[in-house]
């Protein structure tokens, strides 16, 4: 690694690496990961080229919602290890030089956490407000219309006592109240724990809902919601989301993350462009250090919207910001089923050389495409609830296939969600062996990464091109390289920038090694200019 590329904070030069804990590897035969399985699988991660790891919740819970549904923010649920294995696996993370990353689940616990369960004991429980708590409308019914992300009012009843509390998400999930300062220390202090334990920072999980409008007043209709889309998006969330208080108790956060010295936290924030853009924070009062870039998932796959974005997204950045791309997550379908493996190999080009930090999903680099989950076989709560819409998140969290033996190596029992059908020979074992895999081209491009950094940290200016053709210059110093992507199914024609003449491939989705002005249907190149 180059001088200049490890002058810059690992954050900025670096690639993150999602492993959802329950399909990663699992090493006791219960057909679900766990942390000795992922330890047991570390060598593949670190021998991709990623710089850290970000662990989807591991903590103790009842697992309606998977994990986002937490008993106890300082332990580790049973069914994944103990705190003795994740310290294994910590240290086994740091040996390799890679980081680790957890979860970090503030705006609710489950309903089955202690300070739940005491909260809705009596109506002068001394931690009553610590979470939302509101009268029944009047003549009865919940306190105002805020719908649950899951579906159905935000609120349900505790016949108990006789109040509502708020859940954002299922019932299971009871929002805590950041308003009360107690909440807010005992749960900055929950990060306090994990960094003494040598963690590396967090993604923070819904981090723009975590404060809600003083009064709670009604959310204002949608116009646009029509039969067919999810029922949150009946209301806009004004008063649900996005409230200025947070960013306070952000900039609390990465206060207490750069006490720690060389961490990082990512921010979960689906927002408008401009409104994401306020999570970067100030740079005398900075945020969090990427507040997430969900673009490349949420639009049109096309020449155009790609250049429109990217360039829109890049100059939006502030200052003291620095950009962050993600094409695939537990929540999202895969990439390759949402394109197509020929244009998934594109995508990784994209992800891997724009400007900013990248994050892969894992299975993503062997192009785990479209898996279809038979409707006994669904196990995610929003497909249940709200089935037939398309909601499902099953789809992306089906196992890591590892080989081609039983169960994908995976597990010696059936998994608890389907493999993806042509496991077989779609494997980490079968695409090690074959040098035009989807996995030895990630391996590729991220080395490529690691040695350049044009690649990693250098500045990105967009090029004219042939329709089709998405094409950006990189560089750094005097390296200067051309990244051209063809989105289209036909060959085209490439017109290189300025006087400039082409040197060899870098890297290529094919076989080419030269660069000859064309580029074939669905093909990609990182190709060096020559003064």
């Amino acid at each position: 690694m180059s001088e200049a590329t490890l002058a810059a904070p690992w954050w900025k030069r670096g690639v993150i690496y999602q492993i959802y804990p329950r399909s990663f590897a699992d090493s006791n035969g219960d057909g679900i990961g766990d942390l000795a399985g992922i330890a047991a699988r570390l060598d593949h991660v670190a021998t991709l080229g990623v710089d850290a790891i970000w662990l989807s919740p591991i903590f103790p819970s009842p697992m309606a919602d998977f994990g986002y549904d937490v008993a106890d923010y300082t332990g580790v649920e049973p069914m994944f290890g103990d705190l003795a294995a994740f310290d294994r696996l910590l240290a086994a993370v740091h040996a390799r030089g890679l980081r680790l990353l957890l979860d970090f689940v503030p705006n609710h616990s489950s309903t089955q956490h202690p300070w739940f369960v005491e909260s809705r004991s009596s109506r002068d429980n001394p931690r009553r407000d610590w979470y939302i708590w509101r009268d029944p409308a009047p003549g009865g019914g919940p306190p105002n219309n805020w719908i649950s992300d899951m579906g159905g009012p935000a609120w349900e009843l505790d016949p108990v006592t006789g109040q509502y509390y708020l859940h954002t998400f299922l019932k299971e999930q009871a929002d805590l109240n950041w308003r009360n300062p107690a909440v807010a220390q005992v749960m900055t202090d929950v990060m306090r724990f994990w960094l003494d334990r040598g963690v590396d920072g967090f993604r923070i999980d819904v981090l723009w809902h975590i404060v809600k409008a003083e009064g709670l007043p009604d959310n204002p209709a949608n116009p646009d919601w029509r039969e067919g889309l999810a029922e949150k998006l009946r209301v806009l969330q004004h008063h649900s989301t996005d409230q200025p208080e947070a960013h306070a108790f952000t900039r609390q956060f990465r206060q207490l993350a750069d006490s720690y010295g060389d961490t990082a936290l990512v921010g979960e924030i689906f927002l408008p462009r401009d409104r994401l853009m306020r999570w970067y924070g100030t740079e005398a009062e900075p945020g969090v250090h990427l507040p997430f870039n969900f673009e490349l998932i949420e639009n049109q796959w096309d020449r155009d919207t790609l250049a429109a974005l990217i360039a829109g997204y890049d100059a939006a950045i502030p200052v003291h910001g620095w950009p962050n791309w993600v094409i695939g997550s537990h929540d999202a379908a895969r990439i390759a089923a949402r394109i197509g493996e020929r244009q998934a190999r594109v995508a990784a080009m994209l992800l891997l050389t724009l400007r900013g930090t990248p994050t892969l999903y894992q299975g993503d680099e062997i192009g785990i495409g479209t898996v279809d989950i038979p409707p006994h076989r669904i196990r995610d709560p929003q497909d249940l609830r709200q089935p037939g819409m398309g909601l499902g998140r099953d789809r992306s969290r089906t196992p890591m296939a590892w080989d081609a033996s039983s169960n994908a190596g995976f597990s010696t029992v059936e998994p608890w969600l389907p493999l993806h059908p042509d496991w077989r020979t779609r494997n980490v074992a079968a695409q090690e062996e074959d040098p035009a895999s989807m996995l030895r081209l990630y391996r590729r491009l991220l080395a490529a990464r690691r040695a350049i950094p044009a690649l990693s940290l250098g500045r990105m200016t967009l090029r004219e091109a042939a329709p089709d053709i998405l094409a950006y210059e990189r560089q750094h110093g005097d390296e200067r390289l051309l990244v051209v992507l063809n989105l289209g199914s036909e060959p085209r024609e490439v017109t290189l920038p300025d006087a400039t003449r082409p040197g060899r491939i870098i890297v290529a989705t094919g076989t080419r090694d030269m660069f000859d002005g064309t580029i074939d249907a669905d093909e990609a190149y990182v190709v060096e200019l020559l003064a």
